[in-house]
């Protein structure tokens, strides 16, 4: 992983897009730590769209459709619930900077969340970026077993069903690789990022407010 540099002026919402452009991306060291730095991974997470692993017991748990999936109705709660502490996770980078930053994004159309709701409880979620027909995604979370795995299934049918060419996934975490995740060579990674950026996808193919059963995910996988 290469720290590019600290981040020390405010940066903004289209400097940042600028920066997913050219492979980047900012961190903080904690939640506490107003300061951001640009990395840029020597092997960025990927998960190919057309190697996407999905097994049966949460093919049925999908088809079930335990959970309501809506997308960017509460993108500041989901940001929040990335954001909580959690039993693998006890803190974050996500800061106060990084949450205006993509809060911003969200209001000019390029921050999401695909979000699963139970019994009107957001119970899990995940956020991240569009651009051109590339996603990136940056962070997720639960509070009930299998609610951020089948928002991840529901994003990758949507960016299927919408023509997107790559989901970025930063880093490779042992639970990622189970749903076919894989690690690019920083040249590599930058053929497909271009090739992603040089056309267009459509995020919203299932219109927004459409909801989407768990059957029509799982046809698009």
């Amino acid at each position: 992983m290469t720290r590019v540099n600290d981040v020390l002026v405010e940066i903004t919402p289209e400097v940042l897009l600028k920066a997913y452009a050219c492979g980047i991306f900012p961190m903080a060291d904690s939640a506490d730590d107003p300061g951001l730095f640009w990395i840029e991974p020597e092997l960025r997470g990927v998960i190919p769209l057309d190697g996407f692993r999905i097994s049966s017991r949460l093919a049925r748990t999908v088809r079930s459709d335990l959970f309501e999936i809506r997308v960017d109705t509460a993108f500041e709660a989901v940001m929040d619930g990335c954001a909580a502490p959690a039993p693998d996770r006890l803190k974050t980078w996500i800061n106060g900077r990084i949450r205006r930053l993509y809060g911003d994004l969200h209001a000019m159309g390029h921050g999401h969340s695909v979000e699963a709701w139970r019994d009107g409880r957001l119970v899990g979620g995940l956020y991240g970026v569009r651009l051109g027909s590339a996603f990136f995604g940056e962070s997720m979370f639960h509070t009930e077993r299998d609610a951020s795995k089948v928002a991840l299934a529901h994003l990758v049918a949507r960016l299927r069903r919408g023509g997107f060419r790559l989901l970025d996934t930063q880093f490779v975490t042992d639970h990622l690789r189970s749903f076919g995740a894989i690690e690019a060579p920083k040249r590599a990674y930058h053929r497909m990022l271009d090739e992603a950026l040089a056309h267009d996808a459509d995020f919203f193919c299932w219109p927004k407010g459409r909801p989407v059963t768990g059957a029509e995910a799982l046809a698009e996988l």
